[in-house]
């Protein structure tokens, strides 16, 4: 399970089932979004996404093209604050809230980019009060942000790139803890093949993190996503074969 990875729109539905693997890829835009809107994957989730980074994409950003891309994907990413964008601060989190705002009637797993923003996107989610379904990408908050993230019932998806350096993620609790490539970002350094879905070294780390098996890592990260799931109602969007892995995974909770 791969709950963030970047893959290229033209990437056949064959060559994704080749990875074998789960995985949840994040566009950057609604515009990459509906080159892939129509896709049936049978093992790999299109989630839509508004890249807080990218100034083009933050200006074209419209809610109601983004609230009816919802109706057709259980995931949205990547979302999210960026303290390095040349997009102004505020602007940034103008757009996050009417994202939010949208998954409060449509609820959706939401997975967050927080950059050099992480104060910034605490305040955000305080403000929301702990909604279902968020999910902290690669997060480099301090020890008292991260606290305040798992108060509000935020999940926490770890990188091989985060494990190699000590971090506010070694608060995180097992059960709060999902795994990903941000492929070809946070595993440039792991180990061959460099693809998504190969998560392999991350659970060998957190194995030795938490005195366990890599396979133990992966039931465990599998609960948890489908508690993720049953959090936010996603259930009937996730592909068919998704949706029995995930009814596995809770039937061992």
């Amino acid at each position: 399970m791969d709950t963030h990875a970047h893959v290229d729109p033209g990437v056949s539905s064959r060559e994704l089932e080749d990875l074998g693997a789960v995985v949840l890829i994040a566009t950057r835009s609604l515009a990459d979004f509906k080159l892939v809107q129509e896709r049936q994957d049978l093992v790999s989730v299109w989630g839509v996404g508004c890249h807080p980074s990218l100034v083009g994409v933050q200006k074209a950003f419209i809610e109601e093209d983004f609230r009816e891309a919802l109706k057709k994907t259980p995931f949205i990413a990547e979302v999210g604050l960026d303290g390095s964008s040349r997009v102004p601060v505020g602007s940034q989190i103008g757009v996050l809230k009417t994202i939010l705002s949208a998954t409060h009637k449509q609820p959706r797993i939401v997975s967050l980019h927080s950059y050099k923003a992480t104060a910034e996107l605490v305040n955000v989610l305080r403000q929301e009060g702990g909604q279902p379904g968020r999910i902290l990408h690669w997060w480099l908050g301090t020890d008292d942000e991260t606290a305040e993230m798992l108060q509000l019932g935020c999940y926490f998806s770890i990188n091989y790139s985060m494990l190699r350096a000590p971090g506010a993620w070694t608060q995180v609790p097992l059960d709060r803890i999902l795994l990903e490539t941000d492929h070809p970002s946070g595993d440039r350094f792991s180990s061959q093949p460099r693809q998504p879905g190969s998560v392999s070294d991350v659970e060998k780390l957190l194995a030795k993190r938490f005195q366990l098996t890599p396979h133990q890592i992966r039931v465990q990260c599998w609960k948890n996503f489908a508690a993720v799931v049953e959090s936010t109602r996603t259930d009937t969007l996730m592909p068919r074969p998704v949706q029995r892995m995930i009814a596995a995974a809770r039937a061992r909770i």
